[in-house]
């Protein structure tokens, strides 16, 4: 008899275990911006200008490379990380594998268990907030002297293209009679950044039925787009 029981107790105790080590633990989505020292990524940058008195439409072209360096302290105390940004500018007659990259300015992440926080440019933004749910949203100036802008994510976990696991930051959405501007940023996990747009556009010329990107008369439409990424 006690061995009997004996064999119940463990048979009791070995299932439980099994059973909680089954249990999935919470994706927090930080694969969605990985931040190991190395890793960098390859843009391609297309910024479309219209201009409105010439009404001239002038495109530039160039590409970036944008790689995780070592931490650091910042002046405040504060622990971050070193992003550094290269560029190739575009050249018709010079293939980007034949230029060599320059350096062009450095980023710095913020990187918690409650957000990713990048600084560009001197202006710190939060980028991504966790756990990552869909249609959360947060106040992508909240680490700045900006204006409030709620950036949402629009959708999680897609599949796009080659990409097994999307989501979409949508930052800004607007639209007037005249104008219409739009931002937003996709993420891919293991990979982060993938895709980026902002787009502003102007248009006095009012036309029944005709959005404001059909009949365009200033503005411009920034498009950051992927193109490898690794470790080095």
């Amino acid at each position: 008899m006690q061995k009997l029981l004996f064999i119940i107790v463990c048979s009791v105790l070995f299932s439980c275990g099994k059973k909680q080590s089954q249990i999935p633990e919470t994706d927090m989505g930080f694969n969605y911006f990985p931040t190991q020292s190395g890793k960098f990524v390859v843009y391609d940058i297309d910024s479309t200008v219209y201009a409105e008195i010439s009404r001239d439409t002038v495109t530039y072209r160039f590409r970036v490379k944008e790689k995780i360096a070592d931490s650091f302290t910042d002046n405040e105390g504060k622990n971050a990380i070193r992003l550094e940004r290269y560029i190739k500018r575009f050249d018709e007659n010079k293939p980007y594998d034949s230029m060599t990259w320059t350096m062009k300015e450095v980023y710095a992440i913020y990187p918690s268990e409650k957000n990713i926080q990048v600084q560009e440019n001197n202006v710190r933004f939060v980028k991504l907030i966790f756990p990552v749910a869909l249609n959360a949203s947060w106040n992508g100036n909240a680490a700045n002297t900006l204006q409030k802008e709620m950036y949402v994510y629009d959708y999680i976990n897609i599949k796009e293209g080659v990409f097994s696991n999307v989501l979409k930051v949508s930052q800004k959405e607007f639209r007037t009679l005249i104008s219409y501007e739009s931002k937003f940023e996709k993420y891919a996990k293991g990979i982060g950044l993938i895709q980026k747009q902002h787009s502003f556009l102007l248009s006095n010329n009012i036309i029944p039925n005709v959005s404001v990107e059909n009949r365009i008369e200033s503005g411009y439409i920034y498009t950051q787009t992927l193109v490898s990424y690794g470790y080095e």
